[in-house]
């Protein structure tokens, strides 16, 4: 075959959004994006967008269940802790790490 792109079917990039966990051989099909704070599951095969702080799993992929309330995931987009400082990271590990986010500055 000359063009080799043109033996499959591709639909675009695959995007995929901060603070996201991907399980070991799992597949996202082109065109695909994957949300803030998702958690794709091991051999998980992903053909359909997936909501932010959503987890899912199995093949085809389905949401198993969101990963905080409704608020919380709000917030978290909001904050985009994701694009601080490495300082700002620092100074609010602790706060963080006990998942208070109400308390972070």
């Amino acid at each position: 075959m000359a063009n080799i792109t043109a033996a499959w079917d591709n639909k675009g990039d695959i995007i995929i959004g901060n603070d996201v966990w991907i399980g070991y051989e799992a597949v996202i099909l082109s065109g695909v994006t994957i949300g803030d704070g998702a958690i794709i599951g091991t051999r998980a095969v992903v053909t359909k967008d997936i909501p932010p702080y959503t987890i899912v799993g199995g093949v085809p992929a389905k949401p198993i269940r969101k990963r905080f309330d409704d608020v919380t995931i709000a917030r978290l987009l909001e904050l985009k802790w994701w694009d601080w400082s490495e300082e700002r990271i620092k100074t609010n590990l602790k706060i963080i790490q006990s998942g208070r986010i109400d308390e972070l500055i």
